[in-house]
């Protein structure tokens, strides 16, 4: 398994050789406001500027922005595979390269947002579609909720991610932020259940240990 700072595999056009050995699964993590959702996009582009086409996938149980990924700076795309709970990735995967224009380039990646909220088969999936049908995934998402604990999807992804790139943000006192508190008008949340889309009453804030333990 290979940690990298800054990973650019993903950005440029490959030859033929290197397409075979860039077929990886990559996980890039972070706290919150990161930047993961507006890397993703970037990447996106990145590809389209080298005509070469993404697939853009997002867990339906992410209800933010409902089938677009949306990044906090206000750009935002549709996906073309909302993933259900119960899908298998590598089927959706097949079944969206087949519906896939003849007249756009290839698909020569796909960018998962929010992959904590993967099932660990669905990470599991994905390796197969990285390894049976040789393309390239690279999936952003948190590590932990707002108690501390690994979401399942990010704890598989460590497990078996052939890299892994850490997204660094600071935290209000200027230290590195690497937890995510979840926030209401009355201060930090402490209890509830593990996956709350943000919004309304509801929000979340990235921490260093310090701010979050002194709550």
């Amino acid at each position: 398994m290979e940690l990298v700072t800054r990973s650019v595999e993903c950005a440029t056009k490959p030859s033929a050789k290197e397409a075979l050995s860039l077929s990886k699964l990559f996980f890039r993590y972070g706290a919150m406001n990161s930047g993961k959702s507006t890397l993703l996009l970037q990447v996106a582009h990145n590809y389209e500027e080298r005509d070469q086409s993404v697939l853009l996938v997002k867990p339906a149980v992410d209800t933010k922005g409902n089938n677009e990924v949306v990044s906090r700076l206000g750009v935002k795309r549709r996906v073309d595979i909302l993933l259900q709970r119960d899908d298998n990735f590598r089927t959706a995967f097949h079944a969206a390269r087949a519906e896939h224009d003849p007249s756009r380039p290839a698909i020569a990646c796909v960018l998962i947002d929010e992959a904590q909220f993967l099932t660990p088969e669905q990470v599991d999936q994905t390796l197969e579609v990285v390894s049976f049908d040789e393309m390239p995934v690279i999936a952003f998402g948190i590590r932990t909720d707002f108690l501390t604990q690994s979401f399942p999807g990010s704890r598989r992804l460590m497990e078996v991610a052939h890299t892994l790139e850490e997204l660094k943000t600071i935290c209000r006192c200027g230290r590195k932020a690497i937890f995510n508190a979840r926030m209401n008008d009355q201060g930090m949340i402490k209890e509830g259940e593990q996956v709350m889309i943000d919004g309304g009453d509801t929000r979340y804030e990235a921490l260093c240990a310090k701010c979050y333990l002194s709550g």
